[in-house]
């Protein structure tokens, strides 16, 4: 026997090449995960994906975001994905529906509100000033923003009377496929006023201002988060819902302008 073969067999047995080998099995590369998340949730699952990164050295996170309708559809289509995390139930509980996820939990809520330029030209003051916007801009109706506005604008109606109604719907001059477009539109002054997350908002604090939704017609948005049950990387996925569903994921999702979850027994 060699020197080489004795040293080898030694640190075998000694298990000192058990890292070496499982990094040769895997070509040196990083196992990734991949993370379907509702366009408003950028920054904030960035963040986490640091924390899990660290927490998992093997592991690399990467994002599509864009609207949840739009990411069903991938996922519908055949997408291999671990984790999805949408603004809404409605297209969680359609993939749930076709045996897709697993275990679906809401993991944050977010609050609709209006978003004006900074230099506010429609002067808006108020949600019930909203008709003097000249050119609004929403979200389509598939998309969670989309059906959330057009929800509060059915309840705004019972308030200031069907002429404000069928004014403010006069006033739309784009539905956009996500809540960021709305947001671009806005700051890039293609429209007088938005609807957006307030998360949303929080993220450009210099180029927007934000009007308050009354609290007796707006809805708060629900974020579920699941497994997929076809996911290529299952025990990270698992590792990420269980991260963003801990207090460290809550506190960070809290600092970024989303509600917290009151979980029982939360670490």
């Amino acid at each position: 026997m060699n020197r080489r073969r004795f040293v080898l067999i030694a640190l075998l047995a000694a298990g000192l090449m058990a890292p070496f080998l499982a990094l040769r099995a895997s070509g040196g590369e990083k196992q990734e995960l991949v993370v379907f998340a509702a366009a408003s949730l950028r920054e904030v699952f960035e963040k986490v994906a640091l924390t899990f990164e660290k927490q998992h050295p093997n592991a690399k996170v990467r994002f599509n975001f864009a609207g949840s309708q739009d990411l069903r559809v991938q996922i519908e289509q055949g997408a291999k994905v671990d984790v999805f995390a949408s603004a809404d139930w409605k297209h969680m509980k359609l993939l749930a529906s076709k045996d897709t996820v697993v275990e679906p939990a809401v993991f944050a809520r977010n609050l609709p509100v209006v978003v004006v330029p900074k230099n506010n030209p429609a002067k808006l003051r108020t949600f019930a000033d909203l008709p003097k916007a000249k050119h609004l801009v929403v979200g389509a109706t598939e998309v969670p923003i989309g059906a959330y506005t057009d929800a509060i604008f059915a309840a705004a109606e019972k308030v200031y009377g069907k002429a404000f109604h069928e004014q403010v719907l006069a006033q739309i001059r784009s539905r956009e496929l996500s809540v960021r477009q709305v947001l671009t539109k806005v700051v890039l002054g293609e429209g007088d006023a938005g609807i957006v997350y307030r998360t949303d908002a929080l993220t450009v604090p210099d180029k927007v201002q934000i009007i308050d939704i009354p609290k007796a017609i707006n809805i708060v948005a629900e974020y579920p988060i699941a497994v997929l049950k076809a996911a290529p990387a299952s025990e990270l996925a698992r590792a990420f819902v269980k991260l963003v569903l801990s207090r460290q994921g809550q506190d960070t999702l809290a600092a970024a302008g989303f509600s917290k979850v009151d979980f029982q027994g939360l670490k």
